[in-house]
């Protein structure tokens, strides 16, 4: 449970957000949710990823400060967070802040799986092992498992159906940020039983557009945004640059709500899941998904205005 000292130190991390205008902490109107396509559960369209500078605070154990950036999510009713045992400390640091704090059944918990070196295969019984671990970390059934970077699906996907049908793991997938694994990933969504992808997409980045985004439609599988910022690469192009006038029309004042909510605005995503470490970033992130998206028209000129300023 939140003791007064937890709250103490969550309130004084995040301090630096009540100097926020308005705008960034709440726009008015509810959290837009999707569905999971396989069994209806609705998820908030913007969530927490731990790659990134996530996993640099996890990596020093500063634990409160991941507690300030869970409190941040929750309240402003975000639950969905993606993390992986390759990403560093943020695993383990992650699940022990949100145990400390009391709030594991308020968080829809992704993790993934990877044993396989490069080129390698996987040893079954080390993947078996690193499941254990996540599980142990969590302190109860997880919510999707995914395997990473689609390494090895022939050893390691069929693991994570055993953990699914024992009732340990409730949704199962794979996912890739690489474009050289987009045939891999596309196969794999045809042939086998997929709950969830997650995949690379940006408004500088469409390629999962083509064939991915179609076939998890008509697959039916839900589908994670991975890397929405294009890591620093579009804050790069962004700069000395305002947002434009016109990306109020749809609830986007700031460069993370603009390109937060072009990512969420594809009808295959079901949500985004940018990392952070700061709290006001988490306020500003989840302000991107409240209010209406950009239709097609907007999107069209979203990608337009990005495209014309200098990469």
């Amino acid at each position: 449970m939140l003791t007064r000292r937890d709250y103490l130190a969550l309130t004084a991390q995040a301090g630096a957000a009540l100097t926020l205008p308005r705008a960034l902490l709440a726009q008015a109107g509810e959290i837009v949710t999707r569905a999971i396509p396989k069994t209806g559960e609705q998820l908030p369209i913007v969530g927490l990823g731990s790659s990134a500078t996530f996993s640099e605070i996890a990596g020093a154990a500063d634990v409160e400060a991941i507690k300030a950036v869970f409190s941040a999510l929750l309240e402003q009713g975000g639950t969905v967070f993606d993390t992986a045992p390759g990403y560093g400390a943020s695993e383990e640091v992650a699940a022990k802040a949100i145990n400390e704090l009391g709030v594991r059944d308020k968080l829809f918990w992704a993790t993934k799986l990877n044993v396989a070196g490069r080129g390698t295969s996987a040893d079954p019984a080390r993947a078996r092992a690193q499941v254990d671990t996540s599980l142990t970390r969590f302190g109860g059934p997880i919510d999707l498992i995914q395997v990473h970077n689609v390494a090895d699906l022939a050893t390691q996907f069929p693991i994570l159906a055993e953990y699914k049908q024992a009732e340990r793991v409730r949704y199962i997938g794979a996912t890739t940020t690489f474009k050289p694994q987009y045939a891999t990933i596309e196969q794999f969504m045809r042939d086998e039983p997929v709950d969830f992808i997650g995949i690379d997409y940006a408004v500088d980045n469409l390629d999962a557009e083509e064939k991915i985004f179609p076939l998890a439609q008509e697959r039916g599988i839900a589908v994670l945004v991975y890397l929405p910022f294009g890591r620093t690469r579009l804050w790069e192009r962004v700069e000395g640059h305002d947002v434009p006038d016109w990306a109020a029309e749809f609830g986007a004042t700031t460069w993370a709500q603009f390109f937060l909510k072009f990512a969420a605005s594809h009808p295959a995503v079901t949500a985004v899941t940018p990392a952070t470490s700061k709290p006001h970033h988490m306020l500003d992130n989840m302000t991107a998904a409240r209010g209406r998206l950009p239709d097609q028209a907007e999107r069209a000129r979203m990608v337009e205005f990005i495209s014309a300023l200098p990469s």
